[in-house]
């Protein structure tokens, strides 16, 4: 009795035993899937980061509410972060308040290095960063499939065809011919005719860019 009783524990711990094996090998053969989840995931967003197309701040005017950093070499105590106000200018240490809306990032660093350089300091080297910008919006109306206002993304720009794609893209009646982009040039309201189904044809167009408050419309056909 004891003798069967032996070799059935044997037996049931041979199955056991090479159950458990054949797990761990059937493991080691599956493919690490997290991993190459998380690399593709990765991949992914390095190249939306790369496609975005970046504001370039040569040309970037700074407006209301964009929230800057000043740094000046070496005057650790002049450093100051400031939110643009609503009349474009803001409070700078020794010189008070300075209007620098509407200038470039490179040109309200010059004012100010003039300014520090006039009463206060000798040859300071001023820079200014923009942290946050200000939400920025274009409007599109007439022949599109979705009429309305649509934000600037921040730290990005925003060309005409990808304007038209997040308002849906033309109607079927869309005269693509007779687009026009109105928007404010100082005081003075501009209406731009953009000829858009040439340009889908001109592999050669360069982008036309679209500045925050413009309204794209798009008229409708005339058979």
């Amino acid at each position: 009795m004891t003798m069967r009783w032996q070799s059935a524990m044997a037996a049931g711990l041979a199955v056991l035993f090479g159950a458990s094996a054949m797990a761990a090998e059937n493991k080691k053969k599956q493919p690490d899937t997290s991993r190459a989840s998380v690399e593709s995931s990765a991949t992914a967003n390095n190249t939306t980061n790369e496609t975005k197309p970046k504001v370039d701040l040569a040309v970037y005017k700074l407006s209301p509410t964009d929230v800057i950093e000043i740094t000046v070499y070496r005057q650790e105590d002049l450093t100051t972060k400031r939110r643009i106000a609503k009349d474009g200018t803001i409070a700078f240490p020794l010189l008070g308040v300075i209007n620098i809306g509407g200038k470039t990032v490179e040109q309200a660093g010059n004012q100010i290095k003039e300014l520090l350089a006039k009463d206060y300091l000798v040859n300071p080297q001023v820079s200014v960063t923009v942290i946050e910008y200000a939400k920025k919006w274009f409007h599109v109306v007439g022949q599109v499939y979705k009429q309305g206002s649509y934000p600037i993304p921040d730290e990005e720009t925003m060309d005409l065809m990808r304007a038209l794609a997040m308002a849906g893209g033309f109607t079927q009646i869309a005269a693509k011919s007779k687009v026009t982009v109105t928007r404010m040039n100082g005081d003075k309201k501009e209406i731009i005719p953009v000829d858009v189904k040439a340009r889908e044809k001109d592999k050669n167009a360069k982008p036309f860019p679209i500045l925050p408050d413009d309204t794209i419309t798009v008229p409708e056909s005339i058979f």
